[in-house]
């Protein structure tokens, strides 16, 4: 038997509500408890749920509807003294928050000043009017709201754009913005990689994924899963990568989300490669034909995403730290045909080349002013050791570089193990040392990989030490190697700005909607005001025209 009450002008959140549903739920002898706000919307649950009550007609979006499924009307009773000592217990919590509450937007701006990003979570049915009032007044907006008409999300998209704004959603779950978390969020490190998506999940999986591999980020922009969409058209995605582009320390990009519109993927990659630093670009299902495109590399999941993210930070880093090789070639001398291979291919991919297919002299590339030999072939084998064994020939033509000064990057590679020369990293620095010596000023970055294991007879790190100390960057790998030599010959065009204000420093927010976000955001040591929202007129659509009307 349902039993209904109605708390008059007790507005109340969703969560706060639900928490309360469940609990009293699981009282004794009572089947169900259902309480929300009489919104049209929630009105509708209640039908569709089979927990309708004529009393029901009565509620205004402002007051709080109390369903409890029981036989027992005393027992329904109680529920109902239950649930007021609950919200009691809430609304006392409430008032030791530690941060300010405000009853409108205009005495919410005057105690948090400074504010500059609006949380919205209120019903879809009332989320729109919020956002515009807060665009209206300079905020940015995160829409943790779902439901909301789409007409709406592009109207309040376009407006915020024309004024240098972005609307994070709707029904977007996270963000991090200057290190704050917003919602459905996580505390991350920070560090050089931002990254934009329109998936909730996969930017915290991606930002986890991140961190677990030892780096951090600068943002994180969610975007709302519509706007990939042909009706919104990635208007805020574009807005997010403007952005972006012009925040310095976010040195490298990962954008992620479910498969866009075609048209709409074409305009955000098109924005993507124009950003000036390597970008890491995941589309959810959609297998893209090539490994990369220009400086978009692509990738299949959610952690290669953030591995590749975090090697090309780690590449980018290497680089800061290296000459300017603008310009000029790039020289691999591969003793292992396999990785001459693999290097020659990379470069190739990345800078529109063919790599050689016949290997004519051992070139596995040879185009563009670059060259990569694999010096295991047998043209250098021929009455003399293999390069791993005797680097005589290697080092020979090291040394030859010194006199050719159109090459600015050395790829090189040292292979330990059984059957190996003794000290290949020692060899290979003393003519690495002797090539500098003799070229003058022009200088010259040699970047080696290492292959092998500390319980090799060389022992890995006692090579590293050597070439380290040789000034020779040690690679992870020889796809890393090459990145690190493209981001030297290739450096970013400079020129970027100031980053936008809303990049520029950890936002103050106003919380609307779910109080539990101002607690989160107070508890890190965010500014917030809470603005205890309640539908205008009690929800009455005609009080409210009139309300407009005389404003």
């Amino acid at each position: 038997m349902l039993h209904c009450f109605i708390l008059k002008g007790s507005f109340q959140d969703s969560v706060t509500l639900m928490v309360l549903s469940r609990d009293l739920s699981a009282l004794p002898g009572v089947a169900k408890a259902s309480v929300m706000m009489g919104t049209p919307a929630n009105k509708d649950v209640f039908r569709e749920t089979g927990l309708w009550h004529d009393t029901l007609d009565e509620a205004t979006p402002s007051d709080v509807c109390v369903i409890v499924d029981c036989e027992d009307a005393a027992r329904a009773a109680g529920v109902l003294e239950e649930l007021k000592t609950r919200l009691a217990d809430v609304a006392k919590s409430r008032r030791a928050s530690g941060y300010p509450v405000a009853r409108s937007w205009r005495r919410a701006r005057q105690l948090v000043p400074d504010a500059n990003v609006a949380l919205v979570s209120v019903a879809g049915h009332y989320a729109a009017d919020v956002a515009r009032q807060a665009l209206d007044d300079g905020c940015h907006v995160m829409m943790f709201s779902d439901n909301v008409p789409v007409e709406a999300e592009v109207e309040l998209k376009l407006a915020a754009r024309r004024r240098g704004l972005i609307v994070m959603g709707p029904d977007c779950g996270t963000s991090v913005i200057g290190g704050v978390p917003l919602a459905f969020a996580n505390r991350m490190p920070k560090g050089p990689i931002a990254v934009i998506g329109a998936s909730g999940t996969g930017i915290q999986e991606i930002c986890s994924q991140i961190a677990a591999r030892g780096a951090g980020i600068t943002h994180a922009i969610g975007l709302g899963g519509r706007d990939l969409s042909a009706a919104v058209g990635g208007i805020s995605a574009l807005t997010a990568i403007d952005f972006v582009a012009a925040d310095a320390a976010s040195r490298v990009v990962v954008f992620v989300s479910k498969p866009p519109a075609p048209e709409v993927k074409a305009r955000v990659l098109a924005a993507l490669k124009l950003m000036q630093r390597p970008v890491v670009a995941l589309f959810l299902g959609d297998r893209q034909a090539a490994r990369r495109d220009g400086n978009v590399h692509f990738a299949q999941t959610l952690d290669g995403a953030a591995a590749l993210a975090v090697d090309l930070a780690n590449v980018d880093s290497q680089a800061s730290h290296q000459p300017s090789a603008a310009g000029l070639g790039i020289c691999g001398l591969y003793t292992g045909g396999t990785l001459a291979a693999e290097a020659a291919q990379l470069l190739a991919d990345a800078l529109g080349l063919h790599a050689d297919e016949t290997h004519a002299e051992g070139y596995m590339l040879r185009s563009g002013g670059h060259r990569v030999i694999d010096l295991g072939d047998d043209l250098y084998t021929r009455g003399r050791p293999h390069p791993m064994i005797d680097p005589t020939l290697r080092n020979e033509m090291i040394r030859a570089l010194a006199d050719e000064p159109t090459y600015g990057v050395l790829l090189l590679d040292v292979v330990l193990g059984y059957g190996a020369n003794a000290d290949p990293a020692g060899v290979t620095a003393r003519a690495v040392a002797e090539m500098r010596a003799a070229r003058g000023g022009a200088p010259i970055t040699v970047i080696a990989t290492l292959t092998g294991t500390d319980q090799d007879p060389q022992d890995r790190a006692s090579q590293a030490a050597k070439l380290e100390e040789a000034g020779i960057v040690i690679a992870e790998s020889t796809r890393t190697a090459v990145e690190l030599a493209l981001r030297l010959v290739q450096p970013p065009v400079a020129g970027i700005g100031a980053p936008p204000p809303l990049l520029a420093a950890p936002p103050a927010i106003v919380n609307i909607g779910l109080r539990g976000f101002a607690d989160e955001l107070q508890a890190g040591g965010t500014n917030v005001v809470h603005y205890l929202w309640e539908p205008i007129a009690g929800g009455n659509q005609r009080l409210q025209r009139l309300v407009a009307a005389l404003q």
